[in-house]
């Protein structure tokens, strides 16, 4: 199912929306530009939900990162918990 407020904020930003609900028919679209059909926002959601799943991915990916080049220095996984708040 397609999730329209995030391929909304990420594809048409600046622009004034409210959506009541999760379905298209719940969006009310208050900006000048003209409203994007539900099979634009359809067609938009697995590049934006691929994007979300990159950023996900890449964020843990630089936090493991961070606790191996630690654990590399010699801290433990609980001296690196307890230091950054990372869990383990």
């Amino acid at each position: 199912m397609t999730d329209y407020a995030a391929v909304l904020s990420e594809n048409y930003p600046g622009s004034l929306w409210t959506l009541d609900g999760d379905t298209y028919d719940g969006l009310t679209w208050l900006s000048d530009t003209p409203k994007p059909s539900q099979q634009e926002l359809d067609a938009a959601w697995p590049a934006v939900r691929q994007a979300r799943q990159d950023a996900v991915a890449a964020k843990e990916a630089a936090r493991q990162s961070a606790m191996d080049k630690l654990a590399a220095l010699g801290l433990t996984v609980d001296e690196i918990s307890a230091a950054f708040g990372l869990d383990s």
